[in-house]
């Protein structure tokens, strides 16, 4: 290990106040920093963020990016342009000792250095490294499953979507017909459902430009281990979005778990067996191992305890929001109710958390996180929706245009806010892209290839 400020490289101009270390670029970390920036006084204090990429991902639009609707780079917002005023590290955290205010990082620069890990110090820390996704000990999952929870994962599913598509036009054996047009999801949260709503959408339009594939040769199959889909917007909102894609001839199954995928079959808890060239794993997730690897105080699931105040239970100079949080819900009914982790709450926890680190730096008191749960929204396809938000129940195209205004009115940057209207607005006037860019992944292939090296194979 090599013990240095930062990085080499990366080193800041020398400042007299304190050193905040923001582990993290999500929500939590970029909205953090991007408010500490604004209100710091010179001198006051650095930023310094630590993220494993440039960017900040719009999750709820991975959807569309999914389905086309909206082009991958804007629903990203690069880190350096945003947060102009802080230092920003492309790497992760592997340990952190607030004992002694050092946190151990692997970056870009010191694995081509062969240095294995580079330790910085710090005052405050901010650790928002989200949360991983939450894979469970299935047979062939880690070899056939797809995830989606990155912008990468999202153009890929996208890409091997369309391909199947391909293989099930070309190909004369019906069996592998059959598996390349049969897609499973796993789990009825935001993410499988609007995913699956989405790409549904997409392949049904692209289909009449197949000419030996009909919409209703594709089998689109949601597993989820529970009685209901999307908990968030309420019973009865889950069971017209159930009934809404039962209508679409998806094959919804609760209480159902996906017992194996070995050999490319999707075995269920049912006795259903599926043969299947895609499977795409959303069934929850679970906190970043970087947590685990800290000496800071966890609750039974692994997340930070946290006060209403955002600063780590018991722990001095240390703070965290979000997926990695712990937080009271001082607006529920029901005492030891926590605030549930998700970007409603991440935003504006940002915002409290922001204000008490300067706060806190300034000997000024700090305020308490409080928030009542205005109600979720979901988009089951172009023009389909739910909606339950501040009492009131919507579906069908209002719920999906108040699914659209309100993360149009979330994403960050004036720049992509205009950029996603655009492309709206565009794919209401013209055809939508239907482009499988699969080459993406392997961009060297051709060229391997022609260097007499072999095309890289699918798995």
């Amino acid at each position: 290990m090599v013990k240095a400020e930062i990085s080499p490289g990366t080193t800041p101009a020398p400042t007299p106040g304190a050193r905040i270390l923001v582990v993290g670029g999500g929500y939590v970390g970029m909205y953090t920093a991007l408010r500490l920036q604004r209100k710091l006084k010179n001198g006051e204090a650095e930023i310094i963020v630590v993220s494993p990429d440039p960017y900040m991902t719009y999750q709820p639009f991975l959807p569309e990016a999914a389905a086309g609707n909206i082009s991958p780079r804007h629903v990203v917002v690069p880190l350096r342009r945003v947060l102009e005023k802080c230092t920003i590290i492309i790497g992760e955290a592997t340990a952190i000792d607030h004992a002694k205010r050092t946190a151990t990082l692997k970056t870009l620069a010191s694995e081509e250095e062969g240095t294995g890990t580079v330790e910085i110090t710090y005052d405050e820390l901010v650790l928002a490294p989200g949360s991983v996704s939450r894979t469970l000990p299935v047979p062939g999952l880690a070899e056939h499953g797809i995830g989606f929870k990155t912008v990468e994962e999202a153009i890929g599913l996208r890409n091997h979507v369309i391909e199947q598509m391909d293989i099930a036009s070309s190909t004369r054996d019906p069996a592998i017909r059959d598996a390349a047009l049969t897609f499973v999801f796993v789990g009825g949260g935001y993410a499988g459902v609007e995913a699956l709503a989405e790409l549904e959408d997409m392949a049904r339009y692209a289909s009449r430009y197949y000419h030996n594939i009909k919409a209703d040769d594709l089998k689109w199959i949601l597993v989820e281990a529970t009685g209901r889909i999307l908990p968030e917007v309420g019973a009865e909102m889950g069971v017209y979005a159930v009934r809404e894609l039962r209508a679409r001839n998806i094959d919804v199954r609760l209480d159902t778990r996906l017992v194996s995928c070995e050999d490319r079959i999707a075995v269920l808890s049912d006795g259903a067996r599926f043969p299947t060239r895609t499977v795409v794993w959303t069934a929850g997730v679970k906190p970043h191992p970087i947590l685990a690897a800290s000496d800071l105080p966890l609750d039974a699931r692994g997340r930070l305890r946290c006060t209403a105040k955002l600063s780590v239970d018991g722990v001095e100079h240390a703070w965290s929001a979000g997926d990695a949080a712990a937080v009271p819900d001082l607006t529920a009914d029901e005492p030891g109710k926590e605030c549930a982790p998700n970007a409603q709450h991440a935003l504006r926890q940002a915002g409290v958390l922001a204000a008490n680190i300067l706060a806190s730096l300034r000997g000024e008191p700090l305020q308490d996180y409080r928030h009542a749960y205005a109600g979720s929204v979901a988009s089951l396809g172009l023009h389909k929706g739910v909606a339950h938000v501040y009492g009131r129940k919507l579906k069908g195209f209002p719920a999906w245009l108040m699914h659209r205004v309100y993360h149009l009115s979330r994403v960050p940057t004036f720049n992509r806010k205009a950029r996603v209207l655009a492309e709206w607005t565009l794919s209401g006037l013209f055809k939508r892209e239907i482009v499988s860019l699969g080459s993406l992944e392997h961009p060297r292939a051709e060229f391997e290839l022609a260097a007499g090296g072999e095309r890289p194979k699918d798995t």
